[in-house]
C-alpha cells in the first residue's frame, strides 16, 4: 500500500476513535447522535483494520464494546468485548489492555443480566492491576474499573 494510503487510514481511524469519544462524553444525545457515535466506532475500527496492528484491532473492539454497552445493547457489546478479548488473548496484548478487555465483557454480561459472568470478569480486571507497570496508567485502570463495578 501506498504510503499516502496508510496515512489516509491512520488519519481516519485517529479522527473516528476521537470523535466517537466527543459522542460518548455528549450529553443527551438524540437517536442520530448514537447512530452516528455507532458508526465513529466502526469506522475507526475498519480503518485500523485495514493499516493497524493488534493492538489497535483490540482498541478498536474495545471502543465498539463500549458504544454498545453505552447504549444498553448487550449482545453487541458482547460481540465486540468477546472480539477484544480473543485479540488480546491471540497477540499476548496485557497491560491496561486486558484488564479493559475483562472489564467490556463484565460490562456486557451485566447488560444481559448474567450476574455470574459480571463478576468473574470484574475480579479478572482487577487482578491484572498488578501486573500495570506504569503507575499511571495502572492508578487510571483501577478508577475506570471502579466506576464500572458501581
Amino acid at each position: 500500500m501506498e504510503e499516502n494510503m496508510k496515512k489516509f487510514h491512520e488519519n481516519e481511524a485517529k479522527n473516528c476513535f476521537n470523535n466517537t469519544w466527543v459522542y460518548l462524553e455528549k450529553k443527551n444525545r438524540s437517536f442520530e447522535d448514537d447512530l452516528t457515535m455507532i458508526h465513529l466506532a466502526h469506522a475507526s475500527r475498519y480503518h485500523w483494520g485495514v493499516i493497524g496492528q493488534p493492538l489497535h484491532h483490540q482498541r478498536g473492539e474495545w471502543l465498539i464494546s463500549k458504544v454498545y454497552y453505552t447504549l444498553n445493547k448487550g449482545e453487541q457489546a458482547l460481540y465486540h468485548a468477546e472480539a477484544c478479548y480473543k485479540i488480546c488473548n491471540q497477540h499476548n496484548i496485557m497491560d491496561f489492555d486486558i484488564a479493559f478487555a475483562y472489564e467490556a465483557l463484565a460490562n456486557a454480561y451485566k447488560l444481559l443480566n448474567d450476574v455470574e459472568n459480571v463478576s468473574l470478569y470484574m475480579e479478572k480486571a482487577f487482578a491484572c492491576l498488578a501486573q500495570i507497570e506504569d503507575p499511571e496508567d495502572r492508578a487510571y485502570t483501577e478508577s475506570e474499573l471502579k466506576k464500572s463495578g458501581q
